[in-house]
């Protein structure tokens, strides 16, 4: 039994022990996540399809942290490696991999508007080298506005968050937001613009603004930096509404979207039929069927608002 080192490139180590003999057998694949969240979830489904990392399966992963610049280099450096599979987590990730004309097949999790991005031509026929599960579509733009307003009416000022950074899918959210803030009494809707920098210059010009909130687009930056993002929120006391409720876990006041752990086995599902020889241009790409509603009641109260018991019956999960 030998072993062979590849390197996670932002950091960490994967050593992956395999029988010299069988080398014919191994398939590969890389992996570019913006965290670590869904690599126990791929290799725990891999297992269940009957790969074993080590023996007829190799793993490379790079993690980003969201970071573009970060997410680029991952990207060259996963393609120079020829896996037989690419697995992109977030818009950030696939962008990269996209920007690089890579031929490999590729699944992606949690990824918007993937025909916009031209990802893919359809989602029935998804017709080129890239299928996988988008976890958001353009709708729920404003679904997150109705909410807001719902648990803080007196809203008229809405920040929109997000990296404005090349490879972030917002503008398909951009529209309901707007068409649903129009008719909700909101009279200002702004953005960021320039780099992730304008994120928190964002945030904190609305800490004296009356009447403000904040929606959260489905962002690999602020996803990564959710506890510093949901501090800097609390820090300047504004509503706001996450896109996952892993900012819930962590002091955010509300969330509404999809079961990451169900998008992410989705996805490594896809892995293994592509590994089996399956053709991504004929796997239809996945949309979301179900979502999460999380209310944390205790950052509510901090902030000094009253929830209807109409509200909260319709919550999933209300923290305490």
């Amino acid at each position: 039994m030998r072993r062979r080192e590849f390197i996670a490139f932002s950091g960490a180590v994967a050593i992956l022990p395999y029988n010299a003999g069988a080398q014919a057998q191994v398939r590969r694949v890389g992996a570019l996540l913006a965290s670590p969240l869904s690599r126990p979830i791929l290799e725990r489904v891999l297992k269940d399809k009957g790969w074993l990392l080590g023996q007829n399966l190799l793993i490379d992963y790079c993690i980003s942290d969201g970071d573009t610049e970060e997410s680029r280099k991952c990207a060259r450096e996963l393609i120079s490696l020829k896996p037989d599979v690419l697995f992109a987590v977030t818009n950030t990730s696939m962008a990269s991999l996209q920007a690089e004309g890579s031929n490999i097949p590729t699944v992606f999790a949690m990824v918007s508007d993937p025909i916009g991005m031209r990802y893919v031509e359809t989602f029935a026929r998804p017709g080129r080298n890239v299928t996988g599960f988008t976890a958001f579509v353009p709708s729920l733009g404003g679904k997150w506005v109705s909410l807001l307003k719902e648990i803080a009416p007196q809203i008229e000022r809405i920040g929109v968050v997000y990296n404005p950074e090349p490879g972030n899918n917002s503008a398909a959210f951009l529209a309901s937001i707007k068409a649903v803030a129009q008719t909700s009494g909101v009279v200002s809707v702004e953005t960021p613009h320039g780099d992730s920098s304008s994120i928190e210059r964002l945030i904190v010009s609305l800490q004296d603004a009356r009447n403000a909130g904040l929606v959260f687009l489905p962002d690999a930056l602020t996803a990564a930096r959710r506890k510093e993002m949901t501090a800097l929120v609390a820090k300047c006391r504004l509503p706001a509404i996450y896109f996952l409720r892993l900012f819930c876990d962590v002091g955010g006041l509300v969330s509404y979207g999809v079961n990451l752990n169900k998008i992410y086995a989705g996805a490594a599902s896809y892995v293994d039929r592509i590994l089996r020889g399956a053709n991504p241009a004929d796997l239809p790409v996945q949309a979301p069927t179900e979502f999460e509603f999380i209310i944390n009641r205790n950052t509510a109260r901090v902030l000094g608002l009253e929830l209807p018991e109409s509200l909260l019956a319709r919550a999933d999960e209300v923290i305490e």
